[in-house]
């Protein structure tokens, strides 16, 4: 009698274990497969974690499998071995981190291959001509015959009595044939040579593929915006596949897909897959297929591709790797350039970091003295591919502009580099990390500021509709025209977002054809790829976007970026806010000047004197990182430390309050008990920044931790913490957390 554990396929703690069941003489099943398992009194999915040929509990105990769901493992070893590690590493129950090795709707069976019926004349040319003359009124049954005469085609072309008329004769054979949902990206049949690289793409790329031939390797590859990095991944990967290997792409945002898509699979073709969320479920079903039997062994996508079935996989390339993009924000809440760092330790394989602006704490790993299970090897390209020159950089100091009598969003510079531009048939870029029309509405006369009735934020004017709008709840309504506090009409809309600056570009230039690209336009499925298609034809010569254009796009004929709002992140409230600032300028300021004609940035800034705008304006990354790191340093803030809450939330705001202040007090005693004080910088229980969030109060158990400490133990006690929860009161733990709000 064979054996499996299996986890069953439902998210409760209480489950979170493995669970032994027979195995019947006619299955064939091993680790990895899907399967349908009695679970109390009803059916449940699982997943075969292991398989054993003895069991310690009494044969009555042990009930069958009742079927594999799938023909075939639908998990590969290693991604199960990944699975395991997640759940000691993130903390989250063993299924979740299974669950994300497969497409979401191959779970209850919501997503089949699509078919076709396809029909096969068997009769030759001389009797389709007898049975033409000998029944000439049967005209559908002729039609049927003619056209395949010329060779198989579908049934649904033909009437369903005439196919049924001609297969009773054995005329025709009808079968089953399989049809792919083929993705739009990856239509374009179109094909692409490889160009000459560049003296330091040379030595980049004979240094990872060195790595790759001799057992892996883990690089940063920093080079400035349009040093030519995409090259050196799409030679890393040609290397991979000519030794039989595999390899993924990851892009941070969707927005990015479809160019890195079309540049892939211009030169793999149908090696080059796409999996990310804007797929249909078919789509995304059978491109993980592909994946997973091999047809396809280059993988493009967001976050999740990182747990692509590749077989044999060779290289993870992280393109934008300094993008906060990369970490989940909800459970299990992974990091995907440490899920990568994994599966490339494990299988002996290169990972590639690649970004003109690295994280702090990744450029850290490359520096001098850290530890070689740390470490990262620094690649630089400090020059643009063809010798092309780095934009030229213009900061205005737009306190200036407001005591000359400009009022405008727009500099005089600005307004008068963008007509020049549009005068000489070039294209711009405006960019602005606000979407929606005015930051928020209020009252001159009291300063009353609209805020959702859910969320302790202002609520976003959006003109197009003239609604205000909650951009963490979607929480909607009318503008007041009367102050809802003093009743004044004294109703002012302030700050900037992308619809009030598309507005003002139509107004100041008639003549220009805007394209917008931010969340609100970006909804539909393709629409990202719509509407950079629309700029890259030339059928729009201005693009205005949030962050989604500031990075990782190419447009040759982009000759002015202009940078609307440079400070909009600069004075939020997290340690990060100048690494973003900085890492948002210099990426905007890289999408101008990247063919021949020489670029031009303007970025207007109330604070021109901050190093992180100063230096990105001076395109000076390694200058920023000292002064960067030296204030992370003093602050004692990450990479020096880790940062960990556990974030409460209930209806009522004393239960959450009273939640997170037990917490605390637990908390304490496990870090008195366990010898841990000296390595904590700080710990306790507050507001969140942001009190209320979709209809929740929320507060928080803040620790600062120095990054020596036992970090594994605080975290495995916060999550206890979080687990045992009162009833009512929601907790999540959160490590390192892309936001702090």
């Amino acid at each position: 009698m064979r054996y499996c554990d299996v986890i069953v396929d439902l998210s409760a703690e209480a489950v979170d274990r493995l669970f032994t069941y027979s195995v019947p003489d006619d299955l064939e099943i091993g680790a990895g497969w899907q399967v349908e398992v009695p679970f109390g009194p009803r059916a449940l999915e699982g997943f075969v974690v292991s398989m054993k040929d003895s069991c310690a509990l009494e044969k009555g105990r042990v009930k069958p499998v009742r079927r594999a769901v799938r023909d075939y493992p639908v998990i590969l070893p290693e991604l199960i071995e990944l699975a395991k590690w997640m759940h000691e590493r993130y903390l989250c129950n063993l299924v979740d981190a299974l669950r994300l090795m497969v497409p979401a709707q191959m779970r209850g069976d919501r997503v089949h291959a699509r078919t076709k019926r396809t029909a096969h004349l068997l009769w030759t040319e001389t009797q389709v001509h007898i049975f033409k003359n000998a029944n000439p009124r049967a005209t559908a049954q002729i039609e049927a015959l003619e056209t395949l005469l010329r060779g198989d085609c579908e049934t649904a072309r033909f009437s369903p009595s005439a196919v049924k008329a001609l297969e009773g004769k054995g005329a025709i054979a009808v079968g089953t044939e399989e049809v792919r949902r083929k993705p739009r990206l990856l239509t374009d049949e179109s094909r692409s040579r490889d160009p000459e690289l560049m003296p330091g793409q040379k030595r980049a790329v004979d240094e990872i593929v060195g790595a790759l031939d001799s057992g892996g390797g883990r690089f940063l590859l920093n080079g400035v915006t349009g040093s030519g990095k995409t090259e050196v991944y799409i030679r890393v990967i040609r290397r991979a596949l000519e030794t039989g290997k595999g390899a993924i792409v990851l892009v941070p945002e969707i927005a990015l897909t479809p160019q890195m898509v079309s540049w892939l699979h211009a030169r793999f073709g149908a090696d080059a897959a796409v999996l990310h969320s804007r797929l249909s479920a078919g789509e995304r079903y059978d491109e993980w297929r592909r994946i997973r039997f091999g047809e396809a062994r280059v993988v493009i996508g967001a976050r999740s591709a990182v747990f692509a079935p590749v077989k044999n996989l060779g290289a993870i390339i992280i393109d934008e790797e300094h993008e906060h993009t990369y970490q989940s924000d909800t459970r299990p809440r992974y990091d995907a350039r440490e899920i990568a760092w994994k599966r490339m330790d494990d299988l002996r394989g290169v990972l590639v970091l690649g970004s003109a602006t690295p994280s702090i704490s990744s450029y850290m790993r490359a520096m001098p003295g850290v530890r070689a299970e740390n470490r990262l090897t620094l690649i630089e390209l400090r020059e643009r591919v063809m010798g092309r020159p780095m934009p030229e950089v213009e900061l205005i100091d737009m306190r200036g502009e407001f005591e000359r009598g400009n009022h405008s969003i727009f500099s005089g510079k600005l307004a008068a580099a963008l007509r020049d531009c549009l005068d000489a048939g070039k294209q711009a870029v405006l960019f602005i990390n606000r979407r929606g029309h005015s930051t928020f509405v209020s009252c001159r006369a009291c300063g009353y500021v609209v805020k959702c009735e859910q969320c302790d934020v202002a609520m976003t004017y959006h003109q197009s509709e003239n609604l205000l709008k909650c951009h963490y709840c979607g929480n909607q309504m009318l503008p007041p025209t009367r102050c809802p506090e003093c009743k004044s009409r004294y109703i002012k809309y302030f700050g900037t977002g992308t619809q009030k600056v598309e507005e003002e570009v139509k107004r100041l230039f008639p003549d220009a054809r805007t394209v917008r690209v931010d969340v609100d336009t970006t909804r539909e499925k393709d629409a990202h790829e719509k509407l950079l298609g629309r700029f890259r034809s030339g059928e729009a010569n201005v693009m205005i976007g949030t962050q989604m254009i500031a990075k990782g796009l190419d447009f040759p004929k982009v000759t002015l970026v202009g940078v609307v709002a440079a400070d909009m992140t600069l004075n939020l409230p997290d340690y990060r806010s100048a690494e973003r600032t900085f890492q948002l300028i210099t990426q905007v300021a890289g999408r101008a000047g990247r063919a021949d004609d020489p670029g031009r940035v303007i970025v207007q800034t109330y604070e021109p004197e901050h190093y992180a705008i100063k230096l990105a304006a001076e395109q000076d990354y390694r200058a920023f990182y000292m002064q960067e790191s030296l204030y992370r340093r003093k602050a004692l803030y990450p990479p020096f430390t880790v940062i960990a809450r556990i974030v409460f939330s209930a209806r009522d705001a004393d239960l959450a309050q009273k939640a997170a202040e037990r917490a605390e007090k637990e908390m304490n005693e496990w870090i008195d008990a366990s010898g841990a004080r000296n390595d904590v910088v700080q710990m306790r229980a507050l507001e969140a920044p942001i009190k209320l969030l979709r209809g929740m109060a929320r507060w928080q158990v803040f620790l600062k931790m120095y990054f020596k400490g036992d970090l594994p133990g605080a975290t495995r006690r916060m999550q206890a913490l979080a687990d045992e929860a009162e009833s009512g009161v929601r907790a999540e733990l959160e490590v390192n957390p892309s936001n702090l709000f």
